[in-house]
């Protein structure tokens, strides 16, 4: 390799006071932190820019959607369940930030477990091999009975089986999301695809029941979804295809029916961003005048962040809040 250099010492260069920067010494800088600050001055210490922006922003958001009596609708992945976060969100939906719940079909296997045992989430590769993965006597049984007694009685599944789990006086049923969502009377649904979830394994499983109260709550859900405009937000949490997928056929049916669902927020938040959150949540609900946003990072640091800085918000707000 002999080819020849270029020279640089034609190259011009300015003086740096004269470039537009990204970054400034105040807001863009985070503040010195100091031992016993507030979850509040916590927030107000981080820098305004990137995540730490973001984080207030969805803080903003979700003020003013409560402020104005919209809903904040939090759809989760079973991974959220089974980090053993219901007691944070159990905290939001009493303190009447979250006014709605979704969940995929795994979801009320692990809520289910937890309010009956204490505890969920088998060693799937050790037992795979031997036939015994997902025959849980007990969690098979009861969520089947309970999705076939709550479409015989009208209702959606996140409904019946909370139900179930009050019902049934299960030991640890204040542990459970579901139960929680149900003596709240704030709508939980759930979303299944047939085959994904270990109860659909079992004799007692009734396709035709799972498929009906599936598909009701897929209409509650739609009915939460049409209130979103003028200042609604939806949470997308962990889930990477099933709970995006169904949020933007519930939005499109809340579209068409003339409810213009515009000037809304959504949020992604997700151990890594996947390609379907972000376009069936982030992006395209959000073309017109709405907003929506990402937050990176594990479920069992970041949802508490979050619960934390909206708990402190309403406790610096009170009746504003």
């Amino acid at each position: 390799m002999n080819g020849e250099r270029i020279d640089l010492a034609g190259v011009t260069t300015y003086p740096l006071a004269t470039r537009k920067n990204k970054v400034s010494l105040g807001p863009d800088f985070a503040s010195p932190l100091r031992p016993g600050m507030s979850v509040s001055q916590l927030l107000t210490a981080l820098p305004d820019q990137l995540g730490g922006r973001t984080l207030r922003r969805i803080i903003d958001a979700v003020v003013t959607a409560r402020q104005k009596g919209k809903p904040v609708v939090m759809a989760m992945g079973a991974h959220v369940i089974k980090c053993g976060l219901q007691p944070v969100l159990k905290g939001l939906i009493e303190a009447d930030i979250v006014t709605a719940v979704a969940l995929n079909g795994a979801g009320i296997v692990h809520d289910y477990e937890i309010s009956l045992i204490g505890a969920t989430s088998e060693d799937v590769g050790a037992v795979l091999h031997a036939g015994t993965f997902g025959m849980a006597e007990e969690t098979g049984r009861d969520l089947n009975r309970a999705i076939r007694e709550g479409v015989a009685d009208g209702l959606g599944l996140g409904e019946a089986v909370g139900r179930f789990i009050i019902a049934n006086g299960n030991p640890y049923r204040e542990k459970s999301l579901i139960a929680t969502c149900v003596a709240r009377s704030i709508p939980v649904t759930v979303h299944v695809a047939v085959g994904t979830d270990i109860i659909h394994q079992h004799p007692t499983a009734d396709g035709g029941a799972i498929g009906e109260a599936s598909f009701r709550d897929f209409r509650q859900l739609a009915a939460t979804v049409s209130q979103l405009g003028d200042g609604g937000v939806y949470f997308n949490i962990g889930s990477a295809v099933l709970l995006p997928e169904v949020f933007l056929k519930a939005l499109s049916i809340a579209q068409n029916l003339g409810h213009h669902v515009d000037h809304f927020t959504t949020v992604n938040m997700d151990m890594q961003q996947h390609y379907r959150p972000l376009q069936n949540v982030v992006q395209r609900p959000t073309a017109g005048e709405s907003r929506g946003y990402t937050l990176t990072g594990h479920h069992e640091i970041m949802l508490p962040l979050l619960a934390a800085c909206l708990l402190d918000e309403k406790n610096v707000l009170g009746s504003r809040f």
